[in-house]
């Protein structure tokens, strides 16, 4: 479980393929106190640490699932990873709950400074049967956008907007994010729970 508040934009230093699988070999600062089998979120991907060789780096492993359905298969060498570590039972819910589970990416269709913020606007794939399953956004809820906990601004069907200040675009990856770019979108659970009980 994590809030959607990144601890750090780390950088990619190496990536094997296995089969279907993808090992992901990161750089950050807080790599000492990783241990083996500990769930840290990558862009908003809740993935399990494999290895730590000792160098300041360690490895995490996704699988051909995540792949699919996320935006790490298309991740080089040098890209920067939003890392959080999962949440603490008695720390502060600064975010909203985000289970590490992407629904979806969704792209990149405008960015626009606005006197010191951004607004960035992101579309992505809907359905009829995902939005019965919950898969949407409303105004002034939470959205988690590549492991970044977010308040929407005016949602349509399949977009949305989020205003971003200068400390989240600084110390995430929002600073490299532009038009064009793909993203991981995680749909507020509490939203997917309400859906899913108005279906019964």
């Amino acid at each position: 479980m994590f809030s959607g508040i990144v601890e750090e934009a780390a950088e990619v230093v190496a990536l094997r393929e296995d089969k279907e699988n993808l090992h992901i070999t990161m750089k950050c600062s807080f790599v000492d106190e990783l241990k083996i089998d500990q769930s840290v979120s990558h862009n908003g991907v809740c993935l399990t640490v494999v290895s730590l060789p000792g160098d300041g780096t360690y490895t995490v492993t996704a699988i051909k699932e995540t792949l699919d359905r996320s935006n790490l298969g298309g991740l080089k060498p040098g890209d920067l990873v939003n890392l959080e570590r999962s949440m603490k039972i008695d720390g502060r819910l600064d975010g909203h709950i985000v289970q590490g589970h992407v629904d979806t990416t969704a792209v990149c269709e405008d960015v626009k400074e606005a006197d010191g913020s951004w607004y960035y606007t992101f579309r992505y794939e809907v359905s009829p049967e995902m939005a019965k399953r919950g898969y949407i956004t409303v105004d002034k809820g939470s959205v988690t956008v590549n492991g970044v906990s977010l308040t929407v601004v005016e949602p349509t069907d399949d977009s949305f907007k989020v205003a971003i200040i200068p400390y989240t675009h600084d110390n995430t990856n929002f600073c490299r994010i532009e038009k064009g770019t793909r993203v991981n979108l995680e749909f507020d659970i509490l939203g997917k729970y309400l859906a899913r009980l108005a279906t019964l």
